[in-house]
């Protein structure tokens, strides 16, 4: 696992490298506030590389808060990492200003040569809330502006790219606005803002979404903090919906949930010969927040059941009460 002893670590992506190393790509903030709450605001993208997914070495931060007046100058927040074909390595990130008291999200994009060393592409953001579909920043509906976790991965017909984006939609009840933002690239850096791929069912906001497939099954994987009574008495944090394609859409509606002690918004890798493994990050737990990324945790897809912990993993809950 990846814990810090001065940091909280929470939301986390990843890439691959051309010598099998994996890079996590991860928020960070100081112990030193103490109140974990506080750390939204502080957040910086940590960096740390393994060979196995489990031990890391803790490198130089990708990025930072920029300098201000700037959009992104009070916090950096959860995106995704991939190689162009100009084999220059893509990060897309959600940043939040001072100026609006982090209250308005939006999305940027920073370029590396080696996924170490990552520059700003210029100096606004690349994709923002388009009013014809989504909510803006309306407090008597939702205490902020959604517009963060880009996910973007490639067009399966070879039409450029995608973006999946937590988002909101502009009607319907304020608890349960929560869909999949879309929008579309032909080159990684001129994006066009699309209708979201999801309909409202239930969900105040569906973060940190990512595209897997399968066994041949295209699935969303998102996680939750905000879910109506319509999905029960105590409903899971992490969702997993079949789809018809990569590119969606997606009935969230029939969205399955995976079971766990306190992940939160977790990752789908595929770890060569031993399948899918499933990475997040240790919520709260007894009512401490923890703020570490776990152990991968080998899962299954199984239609009609869900995504559900491979017998491989049987002792996963169990050390993860245990704090082990």
């Amino acid at each position: 696992m990846l814990r810090l002893s001065d940091h909280w670590v929470w939301d986390s992506w990843y890439a691959r490298d051309d010598a099998g190393q994996w890079h996590a790509f991860f928020l960070r903030a100081s112990r030193a506030l103490l109140d974990p709450h506080r750390r939204h605001h502080r957040a910086t993208i940590g960096h740390a590389v393994s060979t196995d997914l489990r031990d890391w070495r803790l490198v130089a931060d990708a990025l930072v808060p920029a300098d201000g007046p700037a959009w992104d100058d009070l916090a950096t927040w959860t995106g995704s990492t991939l190689r162009g074909p100009d084999g220059r390595w893509y990060m897309y990130y959600t940043g939040v200003s001072r100026a609006e008291q982090g209250l308005v999200q939006r999305i940027g994009l920073a370029v590396s040569d080696d996924l170490i060393t990552w520059h700003r592409h210029g100096t606004g953001p690349l994709v923002e809330a388009d009013p014809t579909w989504y909510e803006l920043l309306d407090r008597d509906a939702w205490y902020e502006q959604a517009w963060r976790d880009p996910w973007v991965y490639a067009d399966p017909a070879g039409n450029g790219w995608h973006m999946l984006i937590t988002a909101r939609a502009r009607d319907g009840a304020a608890d349960s606005r929560g869909v999949i933002g879309h929008a579309t690239s032909d080159d990684l850096i001129t994006w066009q803002v699309r209708p979201p791929v999801s309909a409202p069912a239930g969900f105040g906001h569906l973060e940190v979404p990512q595209v897997v497939v399968i066994d041949g099954q295209p699935l969303l994987l998102f996680c939750t903090n905000s879910v109506t009574a319509a999905h029960g008495p105590d409903p899971a944090k992490i969702w997993v919906a079949p789809g018809p394609g990569t590119t969606g859409p997606w009935d969230v509606a029939a969205a399955q949930p995976f079971a766990h002690p306190s992940l939160y918004a977790p990752r789908l890798l595929p770890v060569g010969a031993d399948g899918w493994q499933l990475i997040g990050f240790r919520d709260h737990e007894d009512g401490q927040f923890i703020g570490e990324l776990t152990d991968p945790i080998p899962v299954r897809y199984e239609a009609g059941v869900g995504l559900t912990a491979s017998p491989t993993a049987p002792h996963v809950r169990d050390e993860l009460l245990a704090g082990r």
